[in-house]
């Protein structure tokens, strides 16, 4: 195993920063989830750890060892792409020992190198077929089996599902994190589906515009995620934004919704008079009756039934619309008048202007929750 470790990496291509001084650390036997928006620099850098692309700045460390000038076959790392790669007119044997071929390793140890990883992945019945007799599933996996045949110390995965049906992607959601876990190898899983970074890494790496904006786990991105851009990626259906002046009374810091007191956390209270904008994820708001605690009246506009929740539009006295989701089952109205309570312990504060997250202050005075 070897971690991974960038210092203020750039990269440039036409003057244009695809990489702007990331800095980032993958330590040994990690798999690490590497999202963002297509062009944000994601494949560039993989290419720069794998040694296909040089930096412009910054160095490349994998095991404590400095390997920015060095040859992509000298850095022990294992690369899959998401169209797969495999060469047409070679066998998936002959695909998966291509490592093992380059580093000239005796036939013997090839062949127990090719069987051993393509009875890891499933795939030791079809290694006499080509490419073309292969299904998506098999071709994805022998290209990952090439990755891995030459045991390397680190694996950088580019999206390797996208090109897969949606039945063999959930399944090698769950397959993928043991199968890593087993090798004991330090992965980077490159995707643009939150799902999947969210059930694959460990960590969540946030890349934007060539930027890492936020490097947490999948519970803190998804609950305290570090700015509204980074709130919208997450979550299915998206987030409820809605522009708010914080208050206060005697009960505490709240917004106000359909001109009525929706209460905020109350470490908010730093942020009453502030241009901000409240987040709620559709699962936070909930069907509530007129007299409960908090009740915004809404007008129920539609409702579409998802098989395991049910999401609702509603619309504010103000015209604001909001996604409401509750499972599936649960009571609901269909359309017409109603109320609602939004959960304050999972609503989220931004600021308007730079869209940072405003995190709750506890009774001591350190920020709670800070956005990393």
């Amino acid at each position: 195993m070897a971690g991974i470790d960038l210092d203020n990496v750039t990269k440039r291509f036409k003057g244009t920063a695809a990489l702007d001084g990331v800095s980032l650390t993958v330590p040994e036997g990690e798999t690490l989830a590497l999202f963002g928006p297509s062009g944000s620099g994601k494949t560039v850098l993989l290419r720069v750890i794998a040694g296909v692309v040089q930096p412009d700045a910054g160095r490349v460390r994998l095991g404590g060892r400095d390997v920015t000038e060095e040859p992509p076959e000298d850095r022990g790392v294992g690369m899959a792409f998401q169209n797969f790669a495999l060469f047409p007119h070679m066998s998936a044997f002959d695909n998966i020992a291509a490592p093992l071929t380059a580093r000239r390793d005796a036939p013997s140890v090839l062949k127990a190198g090719v069987e051993r990883v393509a009875k890891l992945l499933k795939i030791d019945h079809v290694l006499g077929q080509a490419p073309r007799q292969l299904s998506n599933g098999q071709k994805q996996r022998t290209a990952l089996a090439r990755a891995m045949a030459g045991q390397p110390k680190v694996l950088l995965l580019d999206d390797p599902l996208r090109n897969v049906d949606a039945k063999l992607r959930f399944e090698m959601r769950l397959e993928l994190p043991r199968l890593l876990a087993r090798e004991g190898v330090t992965a980077i899983y490159v995707t643009q589906d939150y799902r999947e970074a969210m059930a694959l890494g460990k960590r969540i790496a946030v890349l934007f515009e060539g930027r890492i904006a936020q490097i947490a786990t999948p519970d803190e991105i998804y609950h305290a995620p570090a700015t509204l851009a980074i709130a919208k990626l997450f979550g299915d259906p998206a987030i409820n934004v809605l522009d708010v002046t914080p208050e206060r009374d005697a009960h505490g810091p709240f917004a106000r919704l359909s001109d009525r007191r929706a209460p905020l956390d109350p470490g908010l209270a730093h942020a009453v008079g502030r241009a901000c904008v409240l987040g709620v994820r559709p699962e936070a708001i909930r069907f509530v009756d007129a007299e409960a605690p908090g009740a915004v009246p809404v007008t129920v506009e539609a409702e579409t039934p998802l098989n395991e929740k049910t999401v609702t539009l509603a619309v504010t006295r103000r015209g604001r619309e909001l996604l409401i989701s509750r499972p599936a089952g649960a009571p609901g109205p269909a359309t017409g008048p109603a109320h609602v309570a939004v959960d304050s312990v999972h609503a989220l504060l931004f600021d308007r202007e730079t869209g940072a997250r405003i995190a709750p202050e506890p009774p001591g005075g350190a920020i709670r929750g800070a956005a990393a």
